[in-house]
């Protein structure tokens, strides 16, 4: 009876940091309200030597995706619509 009970615990223990964790680093699309994106861009774009062409289209991207990445580069797989967004050559759109 113990074994199940303890069992039981693990379990519910397991659920309840898996929520935790969510929560703590949910992101994803749909993550942000819009009037979130110009401060999620400027942390984005604050390590690049075009800041505002990086601002431009992180906002861009930001207002159509609800999203922007962690970090100052790369993660673009936390942003899938971020992520695929390309331009007429194919290139990425989003930075």
């Amino acid at each position: 009876m113990a074994k199940i009970m303890y069992h039981g615990y693990f379990f519910l223990l397991f659920l309840v940091m898996s929520f935790v964790i969510q929560v703590a680093h949910g992101g994803g699309e749909g993550s942000l309200t819009p009037e979130q994106c110009g401060d999620a861009c400027d942390y984005r774009c604050s390590d690049t030597q075009y800041l505002k062409a990086c601002l431009t289209y992180c906002n861009l991207c930001c207002q159509k995706c609800l999203c922007v990445p962690s970090g100052t580069y790369g993660h673009k797989e936390e942003c899938p619509c971020y992520n695929d967004w390309k331009t007429k050559r194919g290139g990425p759109k989003c930075p």
